[in-house]
């Protein structure tokens, strides 16, 4: 996928970086975790994840019906490769995801990913719709994957789809940590924050995650619908004023019903709608990581893993990166060329006034290169589900000498990565990559 999105000249070192980005990608793919992870034989559903220290079987038969609920980037994938698995076992089913897959069972409600829209709303509601319908004689299999916090957008009663829109927009842009962000999102929900568990109680769910978060925190995956919620209405109301943010009227008044006590908090993990739910990561962000580095090593690479747990303002994160890239070309520490450094995680990026085009990839990637543009050394960075930010580009790969620093610096200062970008033809456009585990970055340097 990220090869055949690339369109320029192409170099070795190029060829490198697209190898290691595409193989990272396919591994966390839905068809590929699932082959791994997950069978169904003789009526036995087996779970295989090393978040459990034994495989968790389920006897089909056992149950009256067999669910599949859940959203995000990679539901509509997942939700297809569980049809394949559970066959004639399977009754019914819905998912919200931006990235549809035709199916015959279950129900793919298509929605919009970052900030939420009617058909977000649409595909929530349809989803609880079908929870409230599960017994104690169902299963119920999760699809719970990164996006899902935007993606299954169900208000709460006493607000509507425009206050998650607005607060939505200004959460993102205001620098805070997805972990953050998904604190106040759980408390304006119906959904988030283990609500989902309410609605489907008192069904045995088998929750099956890919995760997005740096240190896989089950409550900020997708905003945690399955999951005891450890966050409060106080907490929510703490984010807000942290980064000077005035929410709509009937945000701040929901948050602030909830906090005195108004509103019933998001259950926490002594509820008994958890007694039967157990949730298991079937990949995360090191599983890119991993699958890319095995792919330098085949083309004769040194590899470098230098975190998989980076966070912060993606600016500042690619001097970093570049200064420790400079170091392994000038002084062969902390590896000798040629070397692949690799790093995943989750930046962010604080949007100046009137922003211009780009991501929190497309900044790494530009920030980085800026620091480098004397060195011939290949810079990449992607959200692995091809999608970087709000643009239309999954991120880019560029060498740094194609890249001006004076220039990198003054579109860094309007936030317009994506067009410097653009003009050198460094941004990778594939679309929806069908799976969402943060982002994938690296650096050849080469002999």
């Amino acid at each position: 996928m990220i090869e055949e999105a690339w369109t320029s000249t192409e170099s070795t070192a190029r060829s490198v970086a697209l190898a290691c980005l595409d193989r990272g990608i396919e591994a966390a793919h839905p068809s590929t975790v699932t082959d791994s992870s997950l069978s169904v034989d003789d009526g036995r559903f087996v779970v295989s994840a090393e978040s459990h220290s034994e495989d968790l079987v389920y006897d089909l038969e056992a149950y009256d019906r067999v669910l599949v609920l859940g959203g995000g980037n990679a539901s509509g994938q997942f939700a297809r490769e569980l049809e394949e698995l559970f066959g004639d076992h399977l009754s019914g089913g819905a998912v919200v995801t931006d990235d549809v897959e035709p199916t015959d069972v279950v129900e793919v409600v298509e929605g919009d990913h970052p900030v939420p829209t009617d058909r977000c709303v649409e595909g929530a509601r349809r989803v609880l719709s079908v929870a409230e319908s599960a017994t104690a004689n169902d299963l119920v299999v999760g699809c719970i994957t990164g996006g899902g916090s935007a993606l299954l957008a169900a208000p709460a009663a006493d607000l509507a789809l425009s206050d998650l829109q607005s607060t939505t927009e200004a959460l993102l842009s205001s620098g805070a940590s997805i972990d953050e962000i998904n604190a106040v999102r759980k408390h304006l929900s119906a959904i988030k924050g283990g609500r989902l568990a309410q609605a489907v109680a008192p069904a045995t769910v088998v929750g099956l995650t890919l995760s997005d978060v740096v240190g896989d925190d089950l409550s900020v995956i997708a905003s945690g619908p399955l999951v005891p919620d450890p966050t409060t209405y106080a907490d929510a109301l703490a984010v807000l004023d942290r980064y000077g943010i005035d929410p709509p009227a009937a945000v701040a008044d929901h948050l602030e019903a909830g906090a005195a006590g108004t509103h019933s908090e998001t259950p926490t993990a002594d509820d008994s709608v958890f007694d039967d739910v157990t949730t298991s990561i079937l990949a995360n962000g090191w599983t890119a990581i991993d699958a890319a580095r095995e792919a330098a090593t085949e083309q004769g690479y040194d590899t470098v893993v230098l975190s998989s747990s980076v966070e912060g303002e993606a600016s500042e994160a690619g001097k970093t990166h570049a200064a420790i890239a400079r170091e392994c070309a000038e002084t062969g520490n902390p590896a000798s060329p040629p070397v692949v450094l690799l790093s995943g995680g989750e930046t962010t990026v604080t949007l100046a006034d009137d922003p211009g085009q780009g991501g929190p990839n497309q900044e790494f990637v530009v920030s980085a290169a800026a620091e480098l543009a004397d060195e011939p050394i290949v810079v990449a960075g992607v959200d692995t589900d091809g999608i970087d930010g709000a643009s239309d580009a999954a991120g880019a790969v560029v060498l740094a000498t194609e890249i001006d620093s004076a220039d990198a610096r003054e579109a860094l200062a309007r936030n317009d990565a994506g067009t410097l970008l653009d003009d050198v033809d460094a941004l990778l456009r594939t679309g929806p990559s069908g799976t969402n585990v943060n982002d994938l970055r690296l650096f050849v340097v080469g002999e």
